[in-house]
């Protein structure tokens, strides 16, 4: 059993998963790092310097006691984050298409690259023989 496992993870299918699934996460926080960090700032200063983080629709005040305490924590519904959510969706999903685009388009050209000339074949070759033999 212990042979079956050790085949098994060494196939070259295991080895590759485990290789993109290392390397997703972290073209995963790059793509994160990139949409907070620099399309939000940006997409929240054409609309009007809003940060939609922040947008939050209250359903309870929080309670504060006179020593400042909080008693009772704001109920709200944090809609913000959600349209933050919806936007990286959106930005991730833009930058997939142009990459599966572009790779679609270089492996295309790839294959319509054409083959080089084998030059003649065997039989040619002998049939060139052939009819030197009988001159």
């Amino acid at each position: 059993m212990l042979k079956e496992f050790k085949k098994f993870i060494m196939t070259g299918n295991v080895i590759d998963l485990a290789v993109a699934v290392i390397l997703a996460g972290a073209v995963g926080l790059v793509v994160k790092g990139f949409v907070s960090d620099i399309m939000m700032p940006i997409i929240g200063h054409f609309a009007g310097g809003v940060d939609f983080a922040d947008m939050k629709y209250v359903l309870s005040e929080a309670v504060v006691s006179a020593d400042g305490t909080v008693e009772k924590p704001e109920n709200a519904v944090m809609y913000g984050q959600w349209v933050n959510a919806i936007i990286n969706l959106i930005i991730v999903g833009f930058v997939l298409f142009m990459i599966v685009k572009s790779y679609a388009k270089m492996r295309k050209k790839e294959e319509e690259a054409p083959a080089p000339d084998p030059g003649p074949s065997e039989k040619d070759i002998l049939i060139e023989i052939r009819d030197a033999l009988k001159k």
